[in-house]
């Protein structure tokens, strides 16, 4: 489809682009190339499956927001994890993306550290946000490391490709409950995510140069080589940072409408959109492969009161109830 001009142009209606969906797109004039996500059932579902705090649940959907953005641009099957070990509430979260569309995450966290009000950023604190590529078995795995200084995940996100990948990036995100009438028609709050990513990538290496940085401990008198931004991602970077949060949860407004306010007069090509699941890669036949790995005697001392092993999945909050002759005791 073409958005562009004074007219929307799609190849579909809107009623087939539902929720749950990433929108690649492309804006030639400013050589861009981005993706656009909105998450609806699928987010509401990871996160009242794990009922977490509102501030935890807000970081966590952000995570996961993330995660569908970088891992749908994978063009292999494999598995795109973001990782964090920080000092905040929030001390680990983790975020699988499973090529090409399956996804699903978790938090561990101090309840007796949050505080009402919290942002995503205060309850994330400093630690290390790890991005990692695992092609499978034959296949090296590639990790990125950026440091957190008390940023949150956009930021850190658009810091990793400055420093990793040298592609200038402008990433926004947002998490949000709406008011949804259910099958009676009463009013319930559910979970709504969105995020846009853009990124400059001309042709010309020297136009994908970005602002430096002062290096701060130059020797005196030295020369200090200035690469100011290139008008084109200049212009996409602030189009990018007008998009407020309301706008990516909000179920009336579509990607493609969201693109057309923001890129119009330059001129938008979005492509096929991909659907996302939450979808969990946990079963039995797992778990008992798990309890089996272990001792005999320490899988005699799993077993509870009742005269079951308990597993409950951390991803998905799934209970496991084992008998002891399945694991062999």
């Amino acid at each position: 489809m073409v958005i562009g001009g004074d007219s929307l142009i799609m190849s579909d209606p809107f009623d087939e682009l539902p929720d749950d969906k990433v929108l690649p797109f492309t804006v030639e004039a400013l050589d861009i190339r981005g993706r656009a996500v909105r998450l609806g059932p699928m987010m509401d579902q990871i996160l009242r499956r794990h009922a977490y705090p509102d501030p935890v649940s807000e970081l966590l959907g952000q995570a996961v927001t993330l995660a569908v953005l970088l891992g749908s641009a994978l063009k292999f099957e494999g598995r795109f994890q973001i990782q964090t070990r920080a000092d905040g509430p929030v001390d680990m979260l983790v975020v699988d993306f499973e090529a090409p569309d399956r996804v699903r995450g978790y938090a561990r966290f101090d309840a007796t550290r949050l505080v009402d009000g919290m942002t995503p950023a205060e309850v994330l604190g400093r630690g290390q946000l790890g991005l990692t590529i695992d092609q499978g078995n034959e296949m090296s795995r590639y990790q990125g490391i950026v440091a957190l200084d008390g940023q949150g995940l956009e930021e850190a996100a658009q810091q990793y490709f400055r420093q990793s990948e040298q592609i200038p990036t402008r990433i926004r995100l947002a998490v949000g409950q709406v008011l949804q009438a259910d099958g009676a028609g009463d009013l319930q709050p559910v979970w709504r995510a969105g995020g846009v990513m853009a990124q400059f990538m001309p042709t010309s290496p020297e136009r994908q140069r970005m602002a430096d940085l002062h290096p701060g401990d130059q020797p005196e008198g030295a020369e200090i080589l200035q690469f100011g931004d290139d008008d084109a991602w200049t212009e996409a970077r602030l189009l990018i940072e007008t998009v407020e949060d309301h706008e990516l949860i909000d179920p009336m407004l579509t990607s493609e409408e969201l693109l057309y306010r923001l890129f119009h007069e330059s001129g938008v090509v979005a492509f096929e959109a991909e659907t996302v699941t939450a979808q969990c890669r946990c079963s039995r036949d797992r778990i008992l492969s798990m309890i089996k790995g272990f001792p005999p005697s320490e899988r005699r001392e799993m077993v509870a009161d009742d005269g079951m092993i308990s597993v409950t999945c951390e991803f998905c909050s799934t209970r496991y109830d084992v008998a002891p002759e399945e694991a062999e005791i």
